[in-house]
């Protein structure tokens, strides 16, 4: 764990700013995966998915009923593991 306290204000600053530049990043990320994945696939190119049967129903479908709500859920699942991963690298993981 990294002792804050004995770092220079300018260090502690820098090490913030990565930090939170490096937490936004990963939001972005995922929050561009959820779009593309819930209105990209389950709306806009329903149609070209449609010639792709998963399930007795065509991809497009699919991903506006069910897909979307699982890769949710793996993107929830990939960003606590992520951050978990971030807090130690910075040394404010919870304990």
């Amino acid at each position: 764990m990294v002792d804050q306290s004995a770092q220079t204000p300018a260090k502690a600053k820098d090490d913030d700013a990565g930090y939170w530049s490096t937490n936004i990043r990963i939001i972005t990320i995922c929050l561009v995966i959820w779009a593309v994945v819930s209105f990209g696939f389950g709306i806009v190119l329903r149609p070209l998915l449609s010639g792709i049967s998963v399930g007795g129903t065509d991809l497009g479908f699919w991903f506006a009923q069910q897909g979307s709500i699982i890769v949710f859920l793996a993107l929830i699942f990939f960003y606590a593991w992520r951050m978990n991963k971030l807090d130690r690298e910075y040394g404010v993981e919870e304990e």
